[in-house]
């Protein structure tokens, strides 16, 4: 197989004997194998212990492992994470310090490791392991630098409950949508960029489409976003914003969007953990299963609202760097 400079695998695709295989397998538990001629197992490397025991053990000098291939210390953390094994105190001894090596990585490839990790039904432990591990900063740095900064809990509770929520639905076999979990993930950084625009007088719509868009380029740098999954995203964040307006046309128009259920969604989570009024999301709870009449009821006992006076926004100064 070839390397780089540094040690990673570039290109591994050779025949060799059982023997051969067992070593460039990643883990002790993945590298049992069936004799079917005595209906054994066949074992190397104490992978059945391994397995009894709960443990993720990796192959060989984890260091060196590690550089071949620096995603094995995200298949170490889903596994643990998955199966509830603890991992090896060796295979895990360098993982804090290697996960630059992650950045060397094609972003495409991480965005498929992402769907692993938190769409696999253990996505709570999975971040919890990952940020422990020091890992979560190079998928995304954005998120990672608003938890640094964290205050009475939040947004560390907003992305639990997000990621509760995500594994609540997969074990009632619900889908989940990639946008969803990265609309959750990326809300906050998403949030503080929009906060600052909505200071300098930009609407609500504007400062969400701004933000967003600068949130999701910067994103793309440490793991890719297929546009299928980035424009629904913002478009989920777009709409928040416009659960406020409850006159007129407006609440009907939103009601009949074809985001709508995943952006409520969005708000009922939002109001769960107090980042959005309780009330609002209740209003939008009722107004979904009203028939027309009565949804026209609501609309009009709504008080109206003063018109919002713009500022004129000032011009981002020029060092930015989105």
């Amino acid at each position: 197989s070839a390397h780089s400079d540094d040690g990673r695998i570039l290109r591994d695709n050779v025949y060799g004997t059982l023997d051969d295989d067992v070593w460039r397998r990643d883990f002790t538990v993945n590298a049992l194998y069936y004799d079917i001629k005595d209906f054994s197992v066949v074992d190397y490397v104490g992978g059945l212990d391994d397995l009894k025991l709960g443990v993720m053990r990796l192959i060989g000098d984890p260091e060196q492992r590690y550089r071949e291939d620096p995603v094995r210390m995200l298949r170490a953390v889903r596994f643990a994470a998955k199966l509830g094994f603890r991992i090896d105190p060796d295979t895990e001894s360098v993982m804090h310090e290697l996960g630059y090596l992650l950045e060397d990585i094609p972003s495409a490839r991480l965005f498929e490791e992402v769907m692993k990790l938190f769409l696999g039904g253990s996505a709570v432990s999975t971040f919890e392991l990952l940020r422990h591990y020091n890992l979560f900063r190079y998928l995304f740095p954005l998120t990672e630098e608003a938890l640094s900064h964290e205050e009475h809990n939040f947004p560390i509770t907003f992305v639990l409950r997000a990621l509760e929520n995500t594994d609540k639905r997969l074990a009632e076999n619900k889908p989940v949508t990639p946008a969803f979990l990265y609309a959750a993930l990326l809300w906050e950084p998403m949030r503080q960029r929009s906060q600052v625009l909505l200071d300098e007088g930009a609407s609500p719509l504007e400062a969400s489409q701004i933000a967003g868009n600068q949130v999701t380029a910067e994103q793309v740098r440490a793991t890719s976003l297929p546009k299928r999954f980035s424009f629904p995203m913002r478009d989920i964040w777009n709409l928040q914003p416009r659960f406020e307006r409850k006159r007129g046309k407006a609440p009907y128009r939103l009601l009949d969007n074809a985001r709508f259920r995943a952006a409520y969604d969005f708000l009922l989570l939002r109001a769960e953990i107090g980042e959005a009024d309780e009330a609002l999301a209740q209003w939008w709870t009722d107004f979904q299963v009203l028939n027309t009449a009565e949804r026209d009821k609501m609309v009009e006992q709504q008080p109206a609202t003063k018109k919002r006076r713009r500022r004129r926004r000032r011009k981002p100064s020029t060092d930015t760097n989105d």
